[in-house]
């Protein structure tokens, strides 16, 4: 998938889902990616109890400092060496790429490659938040692939999609930063798994780092 439009509004055509599977939903014919999107509280992804093996996260952090501005998130001394001297488009009002919660994305334009970085508060306050609401939406069908991610500076990580396109370059990766909170980052336009992945839990254990106050 192409994402030199990724700034653009999500195309009406990308399935809705939970996370970071979103992200990496778009073919390159809807013209552009989209940011995670909420389920409705009423889908079958809201019901039932938590998966029990979901890890607990034993320090929750806040992320109420950044929801409006997530560039923040990830300061310029991380995303410069790999390659992201622009500053990220933030997307904080409310419009439909925006209902999981606010996001900013960054892109080098030449390359074709972009991060992005969204804090799934909308998930959240529909009580559709958290790693429990993801192996939910894997459950009910709307998160097409869910695998164990290692830990992203002691927080509990998933790595999502519609579909496993890590080898394809395009790696999304959600941490568990509450029991109903994750932000997701999507790597997009990468040669392989390695390199998307390695970028991914790159900028994630910034976000981390930021939240902690470091």
């Amino acid at each position: 998938m192409t994402v030199a439009e990724f700034a653009r509004p999500a195309a009406l055509g990308c399935a809705v889902v939970l996370g970071s599977a979103v992200l990496v939903a778009c073919s390159a014919a809807t013209g552009g990616a989209a940011q995670p999107a909420a389920v409705s509280a009423s889908s079958p992804a809201n019901s039932g109890a938590p998966d029990p093996a979901v890890a607990r996260v034993d320090h929750p952090l806040d992320v109420s400092a950044y929801v409006g501005d997530p560039c923040r998130t990830v300061p310029p001394s991380v995303l410069a060496p790999l390659g992201y001297s622009s500053p990220g488009e933030p997307h904080t009002a409310a419009a439909a790429d925006t209902s999981a919660g606010p996001y900013c994305g960054w892109l080098i334009g030449a390359g074709g490659l972009s991060v992005q970085v969204g804090l799934l508060t909308g998930n959240r306050d529909r009580g559709i938040g958290g790693l429990s609401g993801l192996y939910q939406g894997k459950a009910a069908g709307q998160v097409g692939f869910l695998a164990p991610a290692p830990a992203v500076a002691g927080y509990p990580a998933v790595y999502t999609g519609l579909r496993d396109r890590r080898a394809q370059g395009d790696c999304g990766l959600d941490v568990g930063i509450a029991d109903d909170l994750v932000f997701s980052v999507a790597a997009l336009g990468y040669q392989g798994e390695q390199d998307s992945c390695h970028v991914a839990e790159t900028v994630a254990a910034a976000v981390v780092g930021t939240l902690k106050g470091a």
